[in-house]
């Protein structure tokens, strides 16, 4: 069982596992909103908004979580205007928010001299060079993201089941569904210095669509998920570790194929159900 953990007898691997496991937390309770609302095209341009200000970060030679954090509210709020925009279609104004800031980020990365490392870092992460400080604030994230949840679980759910019935009920819709874009813009920043923007979808869809065959509430799929996330991250870094890939990548190739996993499996224990109510129906009827 050695090489189950060695690997985590490092210091800078047992940082990126906490902090690994402190983004699935974070991961779990946005991606679940997502996956109910079918968000993920959102989500995808959101992560790619960030672009700007890390890139401005990186320029100056910031932190880069600090400019997320400046480019997250911003995008949350363009895409929240663009919403409200009667001639054009919410799909259009993201796409096109989703390229407009993409392209000025690249701009902006591309006057630094070293602008294949900073785009590299942004786009896949580097979950081994997670700091103990950067641990701290993923602490913080996810004490942020539970209140979150619980405090807008309500106008939540109702969002996405019923946004009518939402407004009907006095829960303010609009303000739900920006506080929830708030939400993943958290998520998202937490995540891309683990796993990056292009694979940031992976942590947040993966773990929670695996989990929604399996439980029936909200808060359960969110529990779940993050178990799935967490065991997304220790294989992925063992995996990396053995094999000498990528370790972001492997993280979340690891989390898609845990989803795929959990439908197989789901759809087996479906059929043997009905196998097995058709059998009990056969002998009543005899």
């Amino acid at each position: 069982m050695e090489w189950l953990t060695v690997p985590f007898e490092v210091t800078f691997v047992q940082r990126a596992l906490w902090g690994g496991m402190l983004v699935s937390v974070i991961c779990a309770q946005a991606g679940t909103w997502v996956v109910l609302r079918g968000m993920a095209f959102l989500c995808d341009a959101m992560s790619h908004g960030l672009l700007p200000g890390v890139a401005v970060a990186a320029l100056l030679g910031g932190n880069l979580m600090v400019g997320a954090v400046v480019s997250a509210p911003v995008m949350t709020a363009g895409v929240t205007a663009l919403g409200r925009t009667p001639r054009l279609s919410q799909d259009t104004g993201i796409g096109l928010l989703f390229v407009g800031m993409l392209s000025l980020g690249v701009i902006i990365v591309s006057r630094s001299q070293s602008f294949a490392v900073d785009l590299t870092g942004f786009l896949f992460g580097d979950v081994l060079a997670v700091r103990q400080q950067d641990l701290l604030v993923l602490a913080a994230a996810a004490l942020a993201a539970l209140a979150v949840s619980v405090l807008g679980h309500r106008a939540f759910l109702a969002l996405a089941f019923d946004p009518r019935k939402a407004h009907t009920l006095g829960l303010r819709p609009r303000l739900a569904h920006a506080v929830l874009l708030g939400l993943l813009g958290l998520a998202i920043v937490a995540s891309f210095h683990i796993v990056g923007t292009l694979l940031v979808l992976g942590l947040l869809i993966a773990p929670p669509a695996a989990a929604l065959p399996w439980v029936r509430s909200v808060y359960g799929v969110m529990a779940l998920a993050a178990l799935i996330g967490t065991l997304a991250t220790f294989g992925g870094l063992l995996l990396s570790w053995h094999l000498s890939t990528a370790a972001g990548a492997t993280v979340a190739a690891l989390a898609v194929s845990l989803f795929f996993l959990s439908h197989v499996l789901s759809g087996l224990r479906d059929r043997r159900t009905r196998r097995a109510h058709s059998t009990a129906s056969q002998l009543q009827v005899n």
